[in-house]
């Protein structure tokens, strides 16, 4: 018996405004078919990665118009981005995935403006997998979606930061003088952060950084990032798998403190902290950006986990006190051909792994299966959920 057989996978067309991935391309359609899968994709899914219906065809897809049909037929929804509501059809995907089925994406679960959609799943005994909660360990490399489409948005965060920027960002000689460097400072080093690094210095950016865990720290310092100091206890800072975890409040303060200079002095200042499957921290407040010089940048990769800084609007980009915050949510879109052919082959080998003999054993202790699941038999399982559920409402 092939690994998939008997099993229908869904691809519907996303839908969050300026998301132009797709779940599946081409390549991996013939992957999931040859073990014995039907696919079916919803007309034009592709088209802004630039896939045509006909290459899904030739893959051995069936291409269908209506995206309820294609979450009615299906036994595993796959999507890039989490279920939102259809303003088309006047109804949210979460009530258009069948009863009892199956969900696979980027969830962002504990991100309080998920918080009723993650119900509705739990609600109608969808079993979601959250994408960006598959632990950080060696035999999941491969699939792990969140560390492809970190490297996206790290370089694009920086990208988008200069071309907002009202000044050069490498030290230009001129008539006039000696144009200094921009100053970058990049907070979280992780693998948006170290992106972000090393495409700011490779556009001539002068460089600082911070994170919590000393490791990533010495992976910034080699790319040629100054460190700002900040000195937290051992080990403190360090969760499973080399994450980082949550502080108390009086350490994410130490830690503003300690940011504030830097934070006042820079013209870009790039946000990436996370706290696996909870919501982000707030590491920059108002009074920090306001004492920003005039005409800087601030770019919050974080904000699909609730955003690093306070006055951060999700999907914004607006002036607070003449400093750009933008919060572009959803930054790997930009980056669709590239970030669609990593994601479609990270969520080809997780569903590869979660499905054995054409079903999927939501029940696994296996760390890989058990870390990533949201919802399952009508309840919320997820624990970063949970908590940030009871921070509302507390």
């Amino acid at each position: 018996m092939s690994r998939f057989t008997g099993l229908v996978l869904g691809a519907p067309r996303e839908i969050m405004p300026g998301e132009r991935r797709v779940a599946v391309v081409p390549e991996t359609v013939r992957a999931f078919v040859k073990e014995g899968a039907r696919v079916v994709v919803q007309s034009g899914a592709g088209a802004g990665a630039y896939y045509d219906d006909a290459a899904y065809t030739e893959a051995g897809a069936e291409v269908i118009a209506d995206a309820r049909e294609v979450f009615h037929r299906a036994d595993v929804i796959l999507k890039v981005k989490e279920p939102k509501f259809n303003k088309s059809l006047q109804v949210h995907e979460a009530d258009l995935i069948s009863e009892g089925t199956f969900l696979v994406c980027f969830l962002h679960p504990a991100n309080p403006l998920n918080h009723d959609m993650v119900r509705t799943l739990a609600a109608r005994k969808i079993t979601s997998f959250s994408l960006d909660s598959i632990p950080r360990i060696s035999r999941a490399q491969h699939m792990d979606a969140l560390t492809s489409m970190s490297t996206v948005a790290g370089y694009k965060a920086v990208i988008s930061a200069a071309h907002n920027l009202a000044r050069f960002v490498p030290m230009i000689p001129t008539d006039a003088g000696i144009i200094e460097p921009a100053r970058v400072l990049v907070v979280g080093t992780g693998v948006a952060g170290l992106q972000a690094i090393a495409t700011a210095k490779r556009l001539g950016g002068r460089v600082k950084a911070l994170d919590i865990r000393p490791e990533a720290n010495e992976q910034a310092r080699s790319l040629g990032a100054a460190l700002v100091p900040f000195d937290l206890p051992e080990g403190a800072g360090v969760g499973e798998s080399g994450y980082a975890q949550r502080l108390s409040e009086d350490w994410y303060q130490r830690e503003r403190d300690c940011l504030a200079p830097a934070v006042a002095e820079s013209d870009i200042v790039v946000l990436t902290a996370l706290v696996p499957g909870e919501r982000a921290p707030i590491l920059v407040d108002k009074a920090m950006v306001e004492s920003m010089k005039k005409g800087s940048v601030i770019v919050d990769i974080s904000i699909d986990q609730g955003g690093n800084c306070e006055v951060t609007r999700p999907g914004e980009e607006y002036s607070w006190h003449d400093v750009l915050v933008i919060g572009l949510i959803n930054i790997p879109a930009y980056l669709a051909v590239d970030s669609t052919r990593m994601f479609a082959h990270n969520l080809y080998e997780y569903v590869n792994h979660i499905v054995v003999d054409g079903k999927i054993d939501a029940n696994s202790r296996d760390e890989i299966v058990e870390k990533a699941i949201v919802t399952r038999d009508g309840a919320i399982i997820h624990k970063g959920t949970l908590k940030s559920m009871e921070g509302m409402r507390a």
